[in-house]
């Protein structure tokens, strides 16, 4: 099992909302799958697709006069939203569950995925998500099972994405938490020695370890500008390493979402360039520092209103939220770079 125990705080929300307002918005959901499996020629199986609105689209509002382009594409996958704790819950998510589906759509699609859209059209596709418990599972074979078959779902996403809308577009692959592990899987197959590599502007796998040796041609990026590689980090409270994490002994990658770089250099405040959290249209700055030790990326505590009741020592789900403006703004520089290559 690797880095399965990585996901004690696998929770996909950017700092969650409340289930009430997910289930406001159940209604929208209504589609039903025969099969039981997603049907991606159906724009419903896609929690977010540039034929249509979702919440990928929507901007924090000090960002609305913007330019916006979109030559390339960011395929997107979103991290664990199925962590009901009921007895009769299923190993994997059903594909239309229309609490799951308005649960992943209005936290991590809106939260997450919309960082890309300055410049990207934004595909995320719908799967059948591994429940949380199977990151805990003493049962190895229905936990393999369970990751098979979301892994499939991305698979099929992924294939009919190429064959019918990518049309030889620059790709991002972006993914956060369950997302990521997953995302791994899909960059080994589909990109490592393989011709797609040369349209690869850059991947996002956040939230979840890239171990050393798990990649051969694809490395991981040294600067903000190096196009065709990988980026990623896991955020925790300086100084505290979960007893899970203890025994990697610094033996996956890390990046510093604050300067785009591996080495250990501290970065401060004053590089943080904004934060979305749980009011999506206000944007903090300077909430974090950041310094990488043994593949862990290390902040103190964030700075935005009410920061002194937020106890949390491990940041994983505001991987992403925390570094939102440095992202978005690296997003730009990496297009820019590969269009002049």
């Amino acid at each position: 099992m690797r880095h399965f125990s990585l996901v004690f705080t696998l929770f996909s929300v950017v700092f969650l909302l409340s289930c009430n307002k997910y289930k406001a918005f159940q209604g929208r959901y209504i589609f039903k799958s025969e099969s039981g499996r997603p049907a991606y020629d159906s724009l419903d199986y896609w929690a977010a697709h540039p034929w249509k609105w979702d919440p990928s689209d929507s901007v924090p509002k000090p960002l609305r006069n913007e330019v916006r382009d979109s030559m390339v594409d960011v395929f997107f996958l979103h991290p664990t939203t199925y962590t009901t704790k009921s007895k009769n819950k299923k190993q994997n998510a059903a594909i239309d569950d229309s609490y799951i589906n308005a649960k992943t759509d209005y936290s991590s699609i809106l939260y997450q995925a919309s960082v890309f859209n300055q410049q990207c059209r934004v595909f995320a596709p719908r799967y059948r998500q591994a429940h949380i418990g199977n990151f805990f599972s003493t049962d190895e074979n229905a936990r393999q099972e369970a990751f098979a078959i979301a892994y499939a779902d991305i698979k099929a996403a992924f294939t009919h994405y190429l064959n019918y809308w990518n049309n030889g577009r620059p790709i991002i692959i972006a993914a956060h938490s369950q997302g990521s592990f997953l995302a791994e899987k899909l960059l080994k197959e589909f990109f490592e020695n393989s011709p797609l590599k040369n349209k690869l502007v850059v991947a996002y796998i956040i939230g979840w370890p890239v171990p050393k040796e798990y990649f051969t041609s694809l490395k991981m990026c040294g600067d903000s500008l190096q196009t065709g590689c990988i980026c990623s980090w896991r955020t925790l409270k300086k100084g505290y390493i979960p007893s899970f994490l203890r025994e990697e002994n610094g033996n996956s990658y890390a990046t510093n979402p604050l300067t785009w770089t591996t080495d250990s250099s501290y970065a401060t405040r004053k590089l943080n360039k904004g934060s979305v959290l749980t009011k999506f249209n206000k944007i903090y700055k300077y909430t974090t520092d950041a310094q990488i030790s043994n593949g862990l990326l290390f902040v103190k505590r964030p700075r935005f209103p009410g920061s002194f009741l937020y106890f949390s020592k491990n940041y994983h789900p505001g991987d992403i939220n925390l570094f939102y403006l440095n992202m978005r703004e690296n997003i730009k520089q990496r297009i820019a770079l590969f269009w002049k290559q």
